[in-house]
């Protein structure tokens, strides 16, 4: 089984050449944030006297409003960043994998009442409510995590209860209720191991709504503070140096586009690996 799953994921990257840069791009980008501290200047290191400078090479981007080398900021920024969409994506999916298993496997009234949440929370415009919490709540880091892992687990809810219905109505798991299994033990044991593939490809993808989440928020002034930096906040200050600085939303706008287009890219090739039936040439 293990072979046939990697000759797919073979087959697929042989078909998919972009699927092989989004792999190559995100290796690159988590390798410069995990070694970050290894470079030689201070991303929160202030030089007046070398303020808004051009592209150069002692400072290949520049430097930003306060002197700060613009690329070590940026490195910084997506350590921030990768930081936020892991942890918000290990949030929100332990909340929808609970909910949905739960959901799934009592149905009745716990199901009703549960989906009736979920299509509430669903209905109010994420931009919105995010915003409101946060208003609420000291920005920071933990902050943002903690509000964008909250809002954003009801579409993986929604996917595991539908697989649940399906999952605890095959024999093994009816087999398991009728010797005396408790319930929790059986979604532990029996419905949740067998929802793993849709569960990592959820939450594969959704490192990427996070990354934008945050970058959406903190462009708003909502979400990470100086003098810590995300790909978000360097947009937000760089929209007023615009006509002397473009290059200062160049850069992390580029590295957002491209990373959550990389990890949607991850998450097809997941798709391959965890359920086996899947090929490039089916797809």
């Amino acid at each position: 089984m293990q072979n046939r799953r990697w000759k797919n994921v073979l087959s697929e990257l042989k078909h998919n050449k972009s699927a092989i840069f989004a792999i190559v791009y995100l290796t690159v980008i988590i390798l410069f944030s995990v070694f970050a501290f290894l470079l030689p200047t201070d991303p929160d290191a202030i030089n007046v006297g070398n303020m808004l400078a051009s592209p150069s090479a002692n400072s290949w981007f520049g430097t930003d409003e306060l002197g700060r080398d613009y690329l070590t900021r940026t490195i910084y920024g997506g350590r921030v960043s990768l930081v936020v969409g892991v942890a918000a994506m290990l949030t929100s999916t332990v909340i929808g994998v609970l909910v949905g298993t739960i959901s799934g496997y009592f149905g009745g009234f716990i199901d009703s009442m549960l989906m009736r949440i979920v299509d509430v929370i669903s209905s109010i415009p994420w931009m919105i409510l995010v915003t409101v919490v946060s208003i609420f709540m000291q920005p920071g880091l933990k902050t943002i995590i903690i509000v964008i892992g909250l809002f954003t687990w009801m579409e993986i809810a929604r996917l595991v209860r539908a697989e649940t219905l399906s999952i605890k109505e095959r024999e093994y798991v009816e087999y398991s209720a009728f010797v005396g299994e408790k319930s929790f033990a059986i979604i532990l044991k029996h419905i949740i191991p067998s929802v793993f593939p849709t569960i990592i490809v959820a939450a594969t993808t959704s490192i990427a709504g996070a990354i934008m989440t945050e970058s959406s928020l903190s462009f708003l002034g909502l979400g990470i503070q100086q003098p810590m930096s995300s790909w978000g906040s360097l947009l937000q200050s760089a929209q007023g140096n615009l006509g002397t600085a473009p290059y200062m939303a160049i850069l992390p706008g580029v590295l957002i586009i491209l990373t959550v287009y990389s990890f949607n890219k991850l998450g097809d090739v997941m798709r391959v690996f965890v359920e086996p039936k899947i090929t490039a040439g089916e797809k």
